[in-house]
């Protein structure tokens, strides 16, 4: 099983950005899609952005299309969610999810 792990969430003003990274290891990264899911207090965890495992296809929430982008580095072992014009509703914690394993989460909080 993959194992990822997270960073880059913090605090962010409406309208500001921030940048998360996700590093995997435990098999060959370029072998598997990636994504991101993120969970806000008192809701379900849900989908935010997914890459194919060449990097030549991405999706996107509906919510984020637009503002987030979901991109990779092969050769670092790293997947990367861009986040900008950020929202106080994009506040959550999120998570890196790979080939089953999942991350514990970075907390993203975006003031009004």
């Amino acid at each position: 099983q993959v194992q990822v792990v997270e960073s880059g969430g913090g605090l962010a003003q409406a309208g500001g950005s921030l940048r998360l990274s996700c590093a995997a290891s435990g098999r060959t990264f370029s072998s598997y899609d990636m994504g991101w899911y993120r969970q806000a207090p008192g809701k379900e965890r849900e989908f935010v952005a997914a890459i194919s495992w060449s990097g030549g296809s991405t999706y996107y929430a509906d919510s984020v299309k637009g503002r987030f982008t979901i991109s990779r580095d092969n050769a670092k072992n790293t997947v990367y969610l861009q986040m900008n014009s950020l929202k106080p509703e994009d506040t959550a914690i999120y998570y890196c999810t790979a080939d089953g394993g999942w991350g514990q989460g970075t907390q993203v909080t975006v003031s009004s």
